[in-house]
């Protein structure tokens, strides 16, 4: 089956739907899907609940479907580097759910995994674990939190093979993996596509059975904060 298609509109034809509920990859604006957010900003895709570790920056990445409110929900752990983000969340405009960063991790490789919920000790006795059911091993009170299953992942890798199988680049990995795992339809985007058979097996981060669609594109990669000292 080919996975390969020539752009992000093409990838992603058929696929959306107003009020979708999207995993998407990254941390801050290190390895985002940022073209495949741009494609759904162009689509107008609305009513969207997103799960991803934080939403951009205020003109870019996720933030750019915050900005012509297409997003009705946010499940995320970090609202900082975004004031948009942060005054629809404090006027009511935006839903939040707030998840530590490994639970959501968590949940969504559990998602992935075919494991409806599963029992943490993080977030006991504070806000996120307010209205979820608690229960006791050994004496430790645990909270439970549900795996996610979202209608559409978008990930973003540094190099794949034409059977989906992904590498990711260091850090970028970060939020990818699971994501990846835990959409009906996950669509990748890289930077290099290369022949079946040349990766390493060995050196594979997600296997090619995870990913339904693939893109090749030309990646801006800006960089959140830089911080640089005068020369000497």
């Amino acid at each position: 089956m080919n996975k390969i298609y020539e752009n992000p509109q093409a990838a992603l034809e058929g696929v959306l739907f107003d009020g979708m509920f999207i995993a998407a990859g990254g941390f801050g604006l290190c390895g985002i899907p940022e073209l495949l957010i741009s494609a759904i900003y162009e689509a107008g895709t609305k009513d969207l609940t997103i799960a991803s570790n934080n939403c951009g920056v205020d003109d870019f990445g996720l933030s750019m479907l915050l900005k012509t409110k297409q997003i009705k929900k946010m499940i995320s752990s970090y609202v900082g580097e975004n004031a948009e983000f942060m005054r629809q969340y404090l006027s009511g405009e935006l839903e939040l759910e707030f998840n530590p960063q490994g639970t959501l991790a968590e949940r969504m490789r559990a998602g992935g995994a075919g494991i409806a919920g599963f029992y943490t000790k993080t977030g006991v006795g504070t806000v996120v674990a307010e209205g979820k059911e608690h229960k006791t091993f050994n004496g430790e009170t645990y909270v439970l939190e549900t795996g996610i299953v979202a209608d559409l992942s978008i990930v973003k890798a540094w190099k794949a093979d034409t059977s989906g199988n992904l590498l990711f680049r260091k850090t970028a990995r970060n939020f990818n993996p699971p994501a990846a795992t835990c959409g009906k339809i996950c669509v990748a985007e890289v930077e290099e596509i290369v022949a079946a058979g040349s990766l390493d097996p060995d050196q594979i981060h997600m296997p090619g059975i995870y990913v339904h669609r693939l893109i090749q594109g030309e990646h801006e990669k800006r960089i959140e904060q830089r911080t640089t000292r005068a020369a000497a």
